[in-house]
This record gives C-alpha cells, sequence and structure tokens, in this order.
C-alpha cells in the first residue's frame, strides 16, 4: 500500500481566526496534524497553504509544503491544485487529512487509504461509526452516512437517516443503526484533479456536503467502519483549549 497524505491549510476561519498557526505543545496545529500524519503508512506528508507564514512554519518543524492559490473555493480544490504541484500520477492514493485534527486516529489513515486501494470500483474512501444517543443522531451537525451491502455509501445527510417510519419521533432505528460521518477522504489522484470541474449539484447545495457532488455524477465512495474514536476536531475556542489538554496529557 503507497499513499500520500494532503493537508489543506488555509488563515481564514471565522469562528477560530489563524487556526492553523494555534499553538498546541509548543508547535503550530498545522504541524501537529503533519506530525501525526507521518505516523501513518504514507509515503509523504504534504500540508497544501494559501499562506507564507504557514509555508514558514511548515519549514522550520521540516514539514513539506506546497504554495496553492488563495481563492480556492474548498479543500479539495486546493488539493487538486497540490496533486498537480506534486506530479501525481493518476492513480496514486491521496488521504486528505483536515488541518484541524491534531489528534486524528493514525489507523484511520491508513485505513482508508487501505479501503481505497482494495475498492478499484471506486473513486473515494471514507470512514464511519456508529452513532450511540439521539442527540448525535438529531443535531444536523453530525452528518450521517447509509451504506449498501459493499459498504459503499448510499447518500449522505445532515438529517438522521436511515429514519424508520414506525419509529416513535426522537428514538433511535432499531433494525440498522446509524452512522456518523467521519470527515477523513481517500482519493485516486486523477478523480481528484477532475472533481473541481464537475458541475456543483443540487443536493450538494442543498445539505452543504461535498462529498455528494461525487454521488451525484455516478462515482462510488467505499465506507471504512471504525469502532475508534477519530479524535477531536478544533472548530472553536473551546476546542482548541480541550486539543491542548489532551495533548498535554499524552506527554
Amino acid at each position: 500500500m503507497r499513499f500520500t497524505v494532503l493537508i489543506p491549510a488555509r488563515l481564514a476561519s471565522t469562528r477560530l481566526p489563524n487556526k492553523p498557526l494555534a499553538d498546541i505543545g509548543g508547535a503550530p496545529m498545522v504541524v501537529r496534524v503533519a506530525q501525526r500524519a507521518q505516523l501513518s503508512q504514507a509515503d509523504s506528508v504534504v500540508v497544501a497553504t494559501d499562506s507564507q507564514e504557514v509555508m514558514d512554519q511548515c519549514a522550520r518543524f521540516n514539514i513539506q509544503a506546497v504554495m496553492t492559490a488563495a481563492d480556492h473555493a474548498s479543500g479539495s480544490d486546493r488539493l487538486a491544485e497540490a496533486c498537480t504541484l506534486l506530479s501525481l500520477p493518476d492513480d496514486a492514493v491521496v488521504v486528505n487529512v483536515q488541518g484541524d485534527e491534531p489528534l486524528i486516529d493514525v489507523l484511520l489513515m491508513d485505513s482508508v487509504a487501505q479501503l481505497l486501494t482494495s475498492r478499484p470500483d471506486c473513486a473515494m474512501s471514507t470512514a464511519a461509526h456508529a452513532i450511540e444517543s439521539v442527540a448525535d443522531y438529531t443535531n444536523p451537525n453530525i452528518v450521517k452516512v447509509v451504506l449498501d451491502a459493499r459498504q459503499t455509501a448510499m447518500y449522505f445527510s445532515r438529517a438522521p437517516i436511515p429514519s424508520a417510519r414506525d419509529h416513535a419521533g426522537q428514538e433511535m432505528p432499531k433494525l440498522l443503526r446509524p452512522l456518523r460521518h467521519v470527515g477523513i477522504y481517500g482519493y485516486r489522484a486523477g478523480f481528484l484533479k477532475a472533481f473541481p470541474a464537475l458541475a456543483p449539484a443540487p443536493v450538494e447545495q442543498l445539505e452543504c456536503l461535498e462529498q455528494l457532488r461525487a454521488l451525484w455524477h455516478g462515482y462510488k465512495i467505499a465506507v471504512h467502519i471504525t469502532d475508534r474514536s477519530p479524535g477531536i476536531g478544533v472548530d472553536t475556542p473551546a476546542d482548541l483549549v480541550a486539543a491542548r489538554q489532551i495533548f498535554a496529557g499524552l506527554q
């Protein structure tokens, strides 16, 4: 198995300004993400950014980085440019790790890459784990995914899916445990480079879920089911405090 981890990092953030540079244990968050990724089986780990300051910090900690355009509409657009800059062949497997997950499960990166390698019928791979509470099941900020018999995604939604017709209101479905989508993706580089040219899908715009564009255009997404926590993501100042405390406890 061979793969490259790409980490998109842009400074613009409404809830946590300059998020990639937020200090966690003496190093910027994006560096901590890259260091976690280096513990995986990836052949290389590269940060894709639009910031010279991020480039400088990556260089300071010996993390490979590439400068991408500042006007990309999404992280996948940034990664598509990075694939071109790195001259990755179309059949190369790329794992997209978000730049705000300094405690991401290392095995999850390997699993997503391995799954895509073993599923030539799929253009992408991702991960999910079982939802345990009604609060998470009904929370629109937690994305749910429904799979087919081969663990290929049928649909992603912010709505509580699957929804049993005969269950009462807020109860969890009994026949099929709902799955929470974990925001890590594997791509074939050729698909990733072509993805920005695909027309946005109406369901993508409605749900604000970019992965629905792939399904809309007929591409398949394989899903790895994990029993392990993916690690805390950092979206708010409170998340940053929690990540710092967890990181300190690991030292």
